[in-house]
């Protein structure tokens, strides 16, 4: 993902950003979508921009459009990928403080954690949940706010009659393995985790937060506020 971000900012296009998974079709990723203004982002992601306060992070900040938008906002942000190229592309574009880092060994204090484009994601599986929540629990400043969106994907198992039938899936039916291709870069295969809402009210409850619903999508997504239970 990273060389296709720099070679989209170099030359104003792109090649196919394949996306494949042994549990689903091949897809794509349109590289210029990663570069989008707040007008041509989708309802969840300019509310959570909006939601957003404080020393805000960043995670997965990609070729930084919600970076940018927020300093556009006068927002303090600070932007992580694990990508070299995109960091140094987010530089490149403006954004004032884009760092390669691992959000799970970052340090610091926020008082918004912001994981958008199904962000929360990086958590890979549910048995990993326990390291995110530490994490946060690490990251949040006292009174702060994690901002998450995610898809359900109950819908993949959907028969024409809106029955959905989840017998014979082995495990949590949003533990997805990706991996990505471009040109002839392939990366090596990463868990993804799609999170329903019941599950993730479940696990935020479990280690001491409320989740609250802020806004729902068209198609299963939902954008989700996690913050400590007080």
């Amino acid at each position: 993902m990273g060389q296709a971000i720099a070679d989209y900012l170099k030359h104003g296009k792109a090649a196919r950003l394949r996306v494949l998974s042994p549990m689903l079709e091949e897809d794509e990723i349109p590289v210029k979508d990663l570069f989008r203004s707040t007008s041509d982002m989708p309802s969840i992601e300019q509310q959570a921009l909006k939601e957003a306060r404080g020393t805000i992070l960043d995670v997965g900040a990609g070729a930084g459009c919600h970076s940018l938008a927020l300093q556009q906002m006068g927002k303090q942000v600070t932007a992580i990928d694990i990508s070299p190229l995109s960091v140094a592309t987010m530089r490149e574009r403006g954004v004032k403080d884009a760092r390669q880092q691992d959000f799970f060994t970052l340090g610091g204090q926020y008082d918004t954690i912001l994981m958008l484009m199904n962000g929360i994601g990086i958590v890979g599986t549910l048995s990993r949940m326990d390291a995110f929540f530490d994490q946060v629990d690490r990251l949040l400043a006292p009174g702060g706010q994690v901002l998450c969106d995610s898809s359900d994907l109950c819908y993949l198992y959907e028969d024409e009659d809106g029955f959905i039938d989840l017998t014979g899936v082995e495990g949590y039916y949003g533990e997805m393995t990706y991996q990505m291709q471009y040109k002839s870069i392939k990366g090596e295969p990463f868990p993804w985790l799609f999170i329903d809402t019941d599950t993730l009210r479940q696990q935020a409850a479990r280690h001491g937060y409320d989740m609250d619903i802020v806004l729902v999508g068209d198609h299963y997504d939902y954008l989700a506020r996690l913050t400590r239970h007080t």
